[in-house]
């Protein structure tokens, strides 16, 4: 389990939630989840060893408001992934897909060059320590449904049907929706 005692934290308010920023002595994003994450979210032993900084949230809030305004399609905030080699191969994978689209667990394992690692894919994607800035939300099932988002899959269709409006129409207007099932290209 990684230490997080001596961690600098703090939390601001989106439109999907309450969000939790953890970054290290150097500043590098370490983890942004949604508070109440049970999947991977922080223990109460790891919360109580963390520094609470408001002003570390600074940056990582105005971008995120700035996305969540249509404004923004790319983060520019320094991070570290901590994870396996393959888990590192994933969440390096997210960032190449385009905002406003998405790719099928299997896209990823073909795009990694382990076509049978689609759970593998999945099991990864679920563990992304960085919420929205390592956009796992772009994954999909193979038959086009919503599937496995461990900040709730309402939160998942919201943000993909917020980036295929604004890639459609250059206009962001975030609302949260839970469309029963995504016309994506």
């Amino acid at each position: 389990m990684f230490a997080y005692v001596g961690l600098r934290t703090a939390c601001f308010d989106t439109p999907l939630g309450v969000m939790r920023v953890l970054v290290d002595a150097q500043g590098a994003l370490l983890r942004l989840d949604f508070e109440e994450e049970t999947v991977h979210g922080l223990t109460p032993e790891q919360l109580a060893g963390l520094i609470d900084e408001p002003a570390l949230a600074e940056p990582v809030q105005t971008q995120l408001d700035a996305y969540f305004a249509g404004k923004l399609q790319q983060f520019d905030l320094p991070f570290s992934l901590q994870g396996t080699q393959f888990q590192q191969q994933v969440w390096q994978a997210l960032q190449t897909i385009p905002y406003g689209q998405t790719w099928t667990y299997g896209q990823m394992a073909e795009h990694l060059g382990r076509p049978k690692a689609v759970r593998a894919v999945g099991q990864a994607c679920g563990l992304n320590p960085i919420s929205i800035i390592v956009p796992c939300h772009r994954v999909q099932g193979a038959n086009g449904m919503l599937t496995g988002f461990s900040s709730g899959l309402h939160r998942k269709a919201s943000l993909l049907d917020f980036e295929r409006r604004v890639h459609l129409t250059g206009v962001g207007d975030f609302q949260l929706s839970m469309p029963a099932q995504l016309d994506l290209f």
